[in-house]
Parts: C-alpha cells; sequence; structure tokens
C-alpha cells in the first residue's frame, strides 16, 4: 500500500511539471507548491478558443493573473472549470454588464482585480458588478482605470461582503462615492479620475470626499493618492476610530500639512511618499480642477 502510495505521488509531480510545460508553451508563467499548480500569470491577447479551453481545465489553479482584450464573455465561460481560484487579477478584459455572471462559478474567490475593464465600450456601464454578489467569500476587490463611473458604484455598492476596496483612474463623481458607506470596509485606497478627464469633469476624489469617507467607522487602512490635500483633512481623519494606518501617496500637499496631520494622528502609522517632479507632469496637477 505505501509503494502504491509513493507511486500515485510521483505520478502526480510528474503530472504537474508536464502540466506547467503545456501552460509554458502558451506562454504562461507557473508557480507551484507540493508538487501541484497553483499559480499562473498569463497574456492570452493570442490565446485561441482551443487555448482558453486549455487553461480552464487546469482546476486546481489558485491564484490566476491574467490580461488581453480577447477575455470575453464567451472566452471567461471557458475557464468557469477553475473552482479552486480564490485569486484573479485581470487586465483589459472585455466583458458586457451581463458577462460578469460568469464569476458566479468562482465560489472560492476572496480577491478580484479589475484593470481597466472593457475600456470606453458601450456594452459595459459598471452595472454588471453588481453580479459579484453571488460571491460569498469575496473581501477584496480592485477597480481601476475604468471608464465605468456612478453606475459602477452603485454596482459595487451591493456588494456588502467586501472588506477592501481599492480604486482610482475610474470616472465617478463625489455622488458615486458615497456608495462606499453602504461597504462595512476595513481598508480602502482611493485615487483620482484619469488625469486626462481632469480638465473637462469634476474631481472623482479630491480633499472634500474626506467628508464621506469619515463615514466608515470601520475604516483601519486608508491610502488616498493622485490629488491635492492639506490639514484641513485632519478633523474627518480623526472621526475615524479604527483608523491604525493612512499612507498619502502621489499627491500634492506640504511637509507642513503632513507633519500637522501626524502630530493629530498619534496612534496612526502615517506614510508619506512625496511626489517627484515626473509625477507632478504626469498627472498634470496643475490642469486637475482638484
Amino acid at each position: 500500500m505505501i509503494r502504491a502510495l509513493c507511486i500515485l505521488v510521483f505520478s502526480a509531480l510528474q503530472l504537474s511539471a508536464a502540466d506547467a510545460g503545456t501552460l509554458q508553451k502558451i506562454g504562461a508563467k507557473v508557480t507551484g507548491t507540493a508538487g501541484a499548480i497553483t499559480q499562473v500569470n498569463v497574456k492570452c491577447d493570442a490565446f485561441t478558443e482551443a487555448d482558453f479551453r486549455l487553461l480552464g481545465s487546469f482546476t486546481m489553479i489558485k491564484d490566476l493573473t491574467i490580461s488581453g482584450k480577447t477575455i470575453t464573455d464567451e472566452t471567461l465561460a471557458l475557464l468557469t472549470g477553475l473552482t479552486e481560484l480564490e485569486r484573479l487579477s485581470s487586465d483589459g478584459i472585455q466583458l458586457t454588464d451581463d458577462g460578469f455572471k460568469r464569476f458566479a462559478a468562482f465560489q472560492k474567490l476572496k480577491s478580484l482585480s479589475f484593470f481597466h475593464p472593457a475600456f470606453r465600450s458601450e456594452k459595459f456601464t459598471g452595472r454588471g458588478l453588481a453580479h459579484l454578489k453571488a460571491l460569498p467569500k469575496l473581501e477584496k476587490l480592485t477597480f481601476a482605470g475604468s471608464t465605468a463611473g456612478d453606475v459602477a458604484m452603485e454596482a459595487i455598492g451591493q456588494l456588502t461582503q467586501l472588506k477592501e476596496f481599492r480604486t482610482w483612474h475610474t470616472a465617478q463623481t463625489q455622488a458615486g462615492n458615497t456608495h462606499l458607506l453602504k461597504l462595512p470596509l476595513t481598508a480602502l485606497r482611493i485615487g483620482q479620475r484619469l488625469p486626462e478627464w481632469g480638465k473637462d469633469a469634476p474631481a472623482s476624489f479630491d480633499e472634500s470626499t474626506l467628508a464621506t469617507i469619515a463615514q466608515i467607522k470601520t475604516l483601519e487602512s486608508l491610502e488616498l493618492t493622485e490629488t491635492r490635500l492639506t490639514a484641513k483633512i485632519v478633523s474627518h481623519l480623526k472621526s475615524l476610530p479604527n483608523l491604525t494606518k493612512l499612507r498619502i501617496e502621489t499627491v500634492d500637499i506640504s511637509e507642513a500639512d503632513i507633519e500637522a496631520i501626524q502630530a493629530a494622528l498619534p496612534n496612526c502609522q502615517v506614510d508619506f511618499k512625496p511626489m517627484s517632479d515626473a509625477e507632478k507632469e504626469a498627472l498634470l496637477v496643475k490642469k486637475l480642477k482638484l
């Protein structure tokens, strides 16, 4: 029996090595533990339907990072066999609102990231994000680089299982940010809208947004980025009883104001990364309506 068990384990290891080679042939970077493939990072711009089916057959994958505009409602359906997924990060997916129903297959998902989802697509308003309510274990969501606006934020406000939310380079208004009040968040990262939009549209995040954030009393960690701030935000920050970590980066703020914030929050770790000249130019700080 012991010999048979050893042969079985050895076969599993051999199969894992062969599988890794198969995935590498389609451009995937593969990580394995205990003889099983657990993490895959792949660009699928040149994927065929057969490639998607192949990837979807590796049901042991727990961590998948995938990018490419070939990820559509139809091709995502070919990945629904990945039922062990706990973390999924995507860049450039081209789903419609209805396409987000496909995520119901990934019942073990804990962390989900969308970068540049369906950029400028009229078939994605953001409404479809509400389908993520079907994921009971989903605690972390990143939604960044999206042309969807307040409709997307309203849908995200329905995901009451979320504990952590990260968003920047999105198109919501200040009204859209109020939907965050429906969530029991312990961690939040929020940044400004797409830089080139700042000249013609109101800010999606600025100093006034802190009045909204101050109402999320469950917050323990807060990251503020891509805006202009002053020490006036102290009164709002002091309204967060559980705040222990504050990070301010890529923000136009004086050293004196940072010192004032640090002094006002003795029980909170305040990390500050000053803006470089290149970052100021890239973000068009002088032109943004902050």
